[in-house]
């Protein structure tokens, strides 16, 4: 074997050694890129999930800050049906008049002096516009009419002996009607 030959085989390994570095390198290479894509890939579809889930989570919250508003206004609304409702029935029965008030007034005024013992004397409170009906009523009594109160209507009794005051105006019975009854008279306005 001559110098030549062996120079050949030598140069032979080493180009047959290079390429199958070359080629280990290139499928360690192709490897790398596969791994780096499939990581990539990965990260992209976390990266879109998580995106989906912060829409979702986003236009959940704005539907129901949307609802929230909603049903406020809503509440707001019939507050203020309600409210009116409430006003409307104030001046009807401040509007009272005649007849008809004489005789709800009498019916309080018997309600209230029948809190008070007989022999006690009471003093009896009404509107200024009603204080001429209310000294009739109170003719023959125990009762005297002592001054004015601000109220839609009815009286407002006391006595120093017993120490008792009866309130038996329109306002109070109003207003113990309309507690009682708000949730019939919201069914009713607003059909629920």
């Amino acid at each position: 074997m001559s110098l030549d030959t062996v120079v050949e085989d030598v140069r032979d390994e080493a180009r047959a050694r290079a390429e199958e570095i070359r080629e280990a390198a290139e499928s360690e290479a192709d490897e790398i890129v596969a791994e780096a894509e499939a990581d990539a890939e990965r990260i992209r579809e976390e990266r879109l999930a998580e995106v989906d889930r912060q829409i979702d989570q986003e236009r959940e919250q704005t539907l129901s800050s949307a609802k929230l508003e909603a049903k406020q206004e809503r509440l707001g609304a019939r507050r203020d049906v309600l409210e009116d409702v409430y006003d409307d029935v104030e001046a009807a029965i401040e509007g009272l008049d005649g007849d008809r008030r004489r005789e709800l007034t009498e019916t309080l005024l018997d309600a209230t002096l029948a809190e008070f013992d007989d022999d006690e004397d009471v003093a009896v409170y009404t509107r200024p516009e009603d204080v001429e009906l209310v000294e009739e009523l109170v003719e023959d009594r125990n009762a005297a009419v002592d001054g004015e109160v601000d109220c839609l209507g009815g009286v407002v009794a006391e006595s120093d002996t017993s120490r008792v005051r009866v309130n038996n105006t329109f306002d109070s019975i109003l207003e113990s009607v309309w507690d009682d009854e708000l949730k019939n008279i919201s069914e009713q306005l607003f059909d629920q």
